[in-house]
């Protein structure tokens, strides 16, 4: 895992930073020092730590993949000395800017949400960091049991999760915003433009607006193209294969000795998102694979599950396109085949500490699987359908603007989703009246009513394997129960609903539902998806999500309301996208979703291993925390190995956040060395039993 951490000291008074001078964070490389220290810690490679200076006093570190020049840099730093952050959010890449003006400290995060900034009181001054838990290891935090129960009941909901983190004290910046320290002191601000609250954006024309996220996504491609190619070398071996081994190819041998292959490559799953990444990446002009022109072709691969789909029409479809696609003489294919040693909930054992918790910890197994076949350098399509399709509460955004004709054509989509026994005369008229009411909804309304939900225990719309029509009138409202919410005790609802009511009284002028319900879809798969490259991280490899940066996001949010909700937006998109940069030949079903393969490797994961699943749940530290009742959570799991119609996703999340806890309370030792260092770990205390919350 990689971070940054630094801190800002008061300007006055007793000297604050006496304890702070002897604290180092372990693995740390100082960039800058005493008063406002920054370091780099864990294993950063050297072009991804770029720092720029003007005086002893002014200079500006950039963290990651960033597509500027060192001229480009230069500018923004003297932009960002006039108060100007937009500059630093807005080239190309996935990174973290830090700049320093005097004794005024400036840390932006992005506008999704994969690079967070986390902030604390500590020293009689500020402490930031890239990640939460160095910061929790820094003051001692407790566990925020209020945090954890909200992010099970609604963790799509801003009101309920706030600026919290799993540890007491510890904060994070929303996506979006930036954090300024001056002599101690924090403050938050927004470096997005303010849009009016009582109309819609003026929207760009259908044709500019695809053009725009084009540009931007063969920039945020060619970003990474540029950069170094990276040889790992984890066996000191000098990049030669070790010998022979009888059976085993040179890849095989490379990822049984845990490593990827050298240069650049992508996921090529079939999917439209995965498959633009790799024949973008493939096509720009350059070398997109290894050094010294030798393995010029991209790497591409597929994962194929013959546990679960072997033979399935979908998934065999999926592959064939995968394979034409893979045609391309500048791709180098590769399909690894697994069966059920790397289906879902397969050896929860063993996994890294995550800095949260999230649902990927246990499907993270087996897309390592994938990614030890990949490269030092790997595309992956995560944030395509958040950033690109339509939320279903945007239908009534395009009420609000008087724009009821762009409803036929998703209503009748929507009719025509869950086949010919549903019935779809009723369809169109009830998703009309349900984003009509949405509409006519006030926010602090809408907020109160799923609080009341929650209290009542509410949740016959969430009920799993409902239809394509059920789950977008789910969709259809400000807020809503999460589906691990059935599971929670009373007390932990109500403490949530707490959190919500206090969110309606408080009532503040927000944007429109859709808008704001896509926005915080995006940021809860953003922070899914970091955790998901901490849990899965091969040594010496780095996953490019370039769906999620600055300049795509943007250039998303431009795309008009009434191209996003028509069926099949997302692969029109992307086929203009792929058309404009010059890749014409898809093969036929390019485009098609694949839900089906998710839910079934799920559910054949947990029905084969729920005897390990339910032993979490003997004794669970979710219980002693008042979260949730053992008996119930057991009870559950086993109904849905044996097929019941349970959410999947919310049995996921339960068990992921217990699998979290017994990693981090087993956990010793802090982030932090010195003679002042922490002595206790994180957590000090463990999880209490309580009474109530």
């Amino acid at each position: 895992m990689r971070w940054l951490v630094g801190w800002s000291s008061t300007a006055t008074g007793a000297d604050p930073t006496e304890e702070a001078r002897t604290l180092v964070p372990v693995g740390a490389q100082l960039l800058w020092g005493d008063p406002d220290p920054l370091w780099a810690v864990g294993d950063w490679r050297p072009d991804e730590v770029r720092v720029v200076q003007a005086d002893a006093q002014t200079r500006l570190a950039v963290f990651g993949v960033c597509g500027a020049t060192d001229d480009q840099l230069r500018v923004g730093l003297f932009a960002a000395r006039g108060g100007a952050l937009r500059h630093l959010t807005a080239w190309p890449g996935s990174y973290t800017a830090v700049v320093q003006v005097g004794r005024r400290v400036t840390v932006t995060g992005d506008l999704a949400g994969a690079r967070p900034v986390f902030h604390t009181s500590w020293a009689g001054g500020t402490a930031y960091a890239t990640a939460a838990l160095p910061l929790a290891d820094l003051i001692e935090a407790g566990l925020d049991i209020g945090h954890l129960a909200a992010l099970l009941a609604c963790p799509d909901a801003p009101e309920a999760l706030g600026a919290g983190t799993p540890y007491e004290g510890v904060r994070r910046v929303p996506p979006g915003h930036a954090l300024v320290l001056r002599g101690g002191s924090s403050d938050i601000t927004s470096y997005e433009p303010t849009a009016s609250l009582a109309v819609a954006a003026p929207q760009l024309p259908p044709e500019q607006a695809v053009d725009g996220v084009r540009d931007a996504l063969i920039e945020a491609v060619r970003a990474r193209l540029a950069g170094v190619r990276h040889a790992p070398d984890p066996d000191g071996l000098g990049g030669l294969d070790p010998g022979p081994v009888p059976g085993m190819g040179p890849a095989e041998r490379r990822a049984a000795r845990g490593a990827p292959a050298p240069g650049f490559g992508a996921d090529l799953s079939g999917g439209s998102a995965s498959a633009t990444l790799a024949l973008l990446a493939a096509g720009l002009p350059g070398v997109p694979g290894t050094v010294n022109g030798r393995g010029e072709r991209l790497l591409a691969v597929t994962f194929n599950d013959r546990a679960t789909h072997g033979g399935q029409p979908y998934r065999e479809a999926e592959l064939e396109r995968a394979r034409s696609m893979a045609a391309n003489p500048r791709l180098h294919h590769v399909v690894v085949a697994a069966g059920e040693e790397a289906l879902p909930y397969a050896d929860l054992e063993s996994g890294p500490l995550t800095d949260e918790p999230g649902p990927s910890l246990i499907t993270a197994g087996r897309h390592r699987r994938r990614l030890l076949a990949g490269s030092a350098d790997h595309f992956v399509g995560a944030g395509a359908r958040q950033v690109l399709d339509a939320h279903p509460a945007r239908l009534a955004d395009l009420l609000m603007d008087r724009r009821r004709r762009h409803l036929l054509r998703p209503v009748t989509a929507l009719a025509k989703a869950d086949g010919p026994l549903s019935q779809s005369a009723l369809v169109p008229f009830t998703v009309y009246r349900a984003a009509r009411k949405l509409a006519r909804t006030p926010y602090g309304v809408g907020i109160a009513e799923t609080a009341t939900r929650l209290r009542e225990r509410q949740f016959s719309d969430e009920v799993a394997g409902g239809g394509a029509v059920d789950a977008s009138l789910a969709a259809l409202s400000w807020c809503r129960p999460g589906p691990a919410a059935r599971w929670l005790t009373g007390e932990a609802l109500a403490e949530v609903s707490v959190r919500l009511t206090a969110a309606a009284d408080r009532a503040p002028a927000v944007g429109r539902p859709g808008e704001r319900r896509a926005r915080a879809a995006l940021a809860r798969h953003a922070a899914d998806h970091r955790i998901f490259e901490q849990a899965a991280e091969v040594r010496n490899q780095r996953l490019h999500a370039p769906f999620l940066d600055n300049q795509v996001v943007l250039a998303c949010r431009a795309l008009p309301d009434t191209l996003r909700v028509q069926p099949g937006a997302r692969a029109a998109v992307l086929r203009a996208v792929l058309s404009g940069a010059g890749v014409r030949d898809l093969p036929p079903g390019w485009g098609a979703t694949s839900h089906l393969t998710h839910a079934a490797a799920v559910r054949a994961g947990l029905r084969t291993s729920i005897g390990d699943v339910v032993g979490l749940f003997d004794t669970p530290l979710l219980a002693d925390a008042g979260l949730v009742e053992a008996r119930v959570v057991r009870k559950a799991l086993r109904a849905a190995a044996e097929g019941a119609p349970l959410p999947l996703d919310g049995l996921a999340e339960l068990v992921s956040t217990e699998l979290w806890l017994r990693r981090l309370l087993a956990r010793r030792g802090t982030c932090w060395t010195g003679t002042a260092a922490p002595r206790r770990r994180a957590v000090a205390g463990g999880v209490a039993p309580r009474t109530s919350l």
